[in-house]
């Protein structure tokens, strides 16, 4: 047998055993991800250098099982946001995903679920007893946020921001009436305001509830973000969730 033949012979074996392969040894491994999360504690935040949160540990162990190669860090929200937009292989958590958001990326979750609500002056006089009652009056938002796009494309008057703490002291102002945040479901309004803490701001009215998520840029490959949701399925069905979330409950009541 000719060397010629002998190359081409090879050459059809190789190609043979290929075919034969299954797909998933054949395919590339998955390009690194740039995970983007937000400065919300428990759910994400930096402590030491280290990506840390309650959001930021479910989003960390399903990238290990699913062996997704990542970089993660925390950014300012609208950055953040613009980056899952912009940059193929770019996600962001956590992420509300709204009617107005769901032809921008990929969805990959829940993660959680969120409570809107309308924080305003114990002393207010306005009647607050449902989302209507609030269409009059001027709303505290921040640029792309959820809830600005939610209460906007409904015709409400907001007032957006750069940044979100600006809000609370317009409201004390009195230059808004309402400021529109998230809450985790069941949980109450964040204390890393100082305002809220102090009882100068309260909770008036939940108005909406949304589920969260890993948003990726819609460039990631359909079959990464199916095999990020089966793990995540697996991660609630094992107990990983809710283990997660007893835990990050008992350091809050530490607190």
């Amino acid at each position: 047998m000719s060397f010629r033949t002998m190359s081409c012979a090879l050459a059809a074996g190789l190609g043979l055993a290929a075919a034969l392969l299954p797909r998933a040894a054949l395919a590339d491994p998955p390009a690194t991800l740039f995970i983007a999360g937000e400065h919300v504690p428990p759910a994400s935040w930096k402590e030491g250098g280290e990506v840390t949160g309650r959001e930021t540990e479910k989003i960390r162990e399903m990238l290990a099982r699913a062996e997704i190669p990542y970089q993660i860090d925390i950014l300012p929200w609208k950055r953040g946001y613009v980056l899952a937009q912009r940059q193929a292989n770019a996600c962001l958590y956590s992420t509300s995903r709204t009617p107005e958001r769901e032809q921008q990326f990929k969805w990959v979750g829940p993660t959680d679920e969120a409570e809107w609500v309308f924080i305003g002056r114990p002393d207010h006089k306005f009647p607050l007893r449902n989302l209507e009652d609030a269409r009059a009056l001027r709303i505290g938002t921040y640029n792309g946020d959820a809830r600005d796009d939610f209460l906007r494309a409904r015709g409400f008057n907001v007032e957006p921001v750069q940044n979100d703490a600006s809000n609370p002291k317009k409201l004390l102002l009195n230059r808004i009436d309402l400021w529109a945040i998230g809450v985790r479901v069941g949980s109450q309004a964040p204390s890393r305001f100082p305002e809220i803490e102090s009882g100068e701001l309260v909770p008036l009215l939940a108005f909406h509830k949304v589920k969260v998520y890993l948003a990726c840029n819609p460039a990631v490959p359909d079959a990464l973000v199916d095999k990020m949701n089966a793990v995540l399925d697996g991660m609630r069905r094992d107990g990983t969730f809710t283990r997660v979330e007893r835990k990050y409950a008992l350091l809050e009541k530490r607190k």
